[in-house]
């Protein structure tokens, strides 16, 4: 994403928060986690098993069946580090609660919690584990069901399959202005808290 897409996705939160007191922040991780954890446990793992065919099966010396259960060890966790890249090994819902995870840290250290009206948004979109979600603050949370939220996720998860984060990010910035603009309209000495700009991790 470059800057013209951050500047214009930017320009649509400033206009969302025209309509109401609540605050919008944009937060854009390219990955949740590195997942290298799981390569390095498999191949550890996989290792384990080297020793027994040799003991078995030849008469090899304990320091050399060491030394090929190393060498094996190494040759492992180097391809499956490389094709497990992107957390291939991951299961789905452990990369959702990862990104989770993330998205709930995101909304506190971007000052969400600390809004006037505990008004606070935050848009997170993961894009390595193909997740969006957004939180909301204790101002909004029992106003709007998560129904609405969905039918705002669903079409810019859509729009990021699509390789239109960009517009799929506009379009969710002003449908939560909308819904925040019925709920918290803004007031008239209402001030922006919070910088428009979009947070790239």
């Amino acid at each position: 994403m470059d800057s013209e897409d951050r500047d214009a996705i930017a320009e649509a939160v400033a206009q969302a928060e025209s309509l109401t007191s609540g605050e919008i922040v944009v937060v854009i991780d390219r990955a949740a986690s590195s997942y290298r954890t799981v390569p390095v446990v498999m191949a550890l793992a996989l290792a384990l098993f080297v020793p027994w065919p040799l003991l078995a099966l030849t008469a090899t010396s304990a320091p050399r069946i060491f030394l090929i259960q190393l060498i094996c060890a190494a040759l492992l966790l180097g391809v499956l580090l490389w094709y497990g890249r992107a957390g291939r090994f991951v299961p789905g819902f452990v990369k959702r609660r990862r990104a989770h995870d993330v998205a709930l840290r995101e909304f506190t250290a971007r000052g969400l919690t600390r809004t006037q009206g505990r008004t606070g948004v935050l848009l997170y979109v993961a894009l390595q584990e193909r997740y969006a979600e957004i939180v909301v603050d204790t101002g909004i949370e029992g106003k709007v069901d998560q129904e609405t939220w969905r039918g705002i996720i669903e079409p810019l998860l859509a729009s990021a399959k699509q390789d239109l984060l960009r517009e799929g990010l506009i379009e969710a910035v002003g449908a939560v202005g909308r819904v925040l603009s019925s709920h918290a309209p803004r007031a008239a000495d209402d001030i922006d808290e919070l910088p428009n700009k979009v947070v790239i991790l």
